[in-house]
């Protein structure tokens, strides 16, 4: 099992925690939502869980929760700049199919 980050991915978490002045990583999981059944949630992490799985990749840890990992083993975080828009990007090799506005995705 593994979470990754590109090295993109990577120095643009490195840049916001240093603007924060605090955190330990990123927290990568899903919630139940939108058209296809889920989304990926991301949030700085300040605190560590106990439950957490933590991955390490271009020295940023990476926190998913046990209920998330199943849904998002594998994936590979990507962070895209195209035209004005910036984002992550989520290669997750078990997802099955997204919806058209991209916002969720199905297992």
């Amino acid at each position: 099992m593994a979470i990754t980050l590109t090295e993109k991915a990577a120095k643009h978490i490195n840049r916001y925690i240093e603007r924060r002045g605090k955190g330990l990583g990123l927290r990568f999981g899903v919630r139940t939502t939108g058209c296809s059944g889920l989304a990926y949630k991301l949030e700085y992490v300040d605190e560590a869980d106990e439950q957490d799985s933590v991955f390490e990749s271009h020295g940023v840890k990476v926190f998913v929760d046990p209920k998330s990992l199943p849904y998002i083993d594998g994936t590979e975080l990507d962070f895209a700049r195209e035209g004005l828009n910036e984002g992550f990007k989520f290669n997750n090799p078990n997802e099955k199919d997204a919806c058209g506005c991209g916002e969720s995705f199905r297992i």
